[in-house]
């Protein structure tokens, strides 16, 4: 199991429409909106690195994202 943290900026006025697709991505378990140094902050719940990476390039591929930066744990 290995689990992401994406830590999002997405453009001006355009949270919820985010929100709503990040909703629709297999393997996102919660998406926050935060305020802060952020506007998102995503969990991503799969089985192996390979999949996170994939999930995280979908996110950055949204013509909404300005930015991402992901944090990575696994189960010891």
């Amino acid at each position: 199991m290995v689990i992401g943290f994406t830590m999002i900026n997405v453009l001006p006025s355009y949270e919820k429409a985010a929100y709503r697709e990040f909703r629709t991505i297999e393997g996102i378990k919660d998406v926050y909106h935060v305020f802060g140094e952020y506007d998102f902050v995503v969990v991503i719940d799969v089985k192996d690195l390979s999949t996170l990476n994939s999930i995280v390039d979908r996110i950055r591929e949204s013509e909404t994202v300005t930015a991402t930066q992901t944090i990575v744990g696994a189960e010891l």
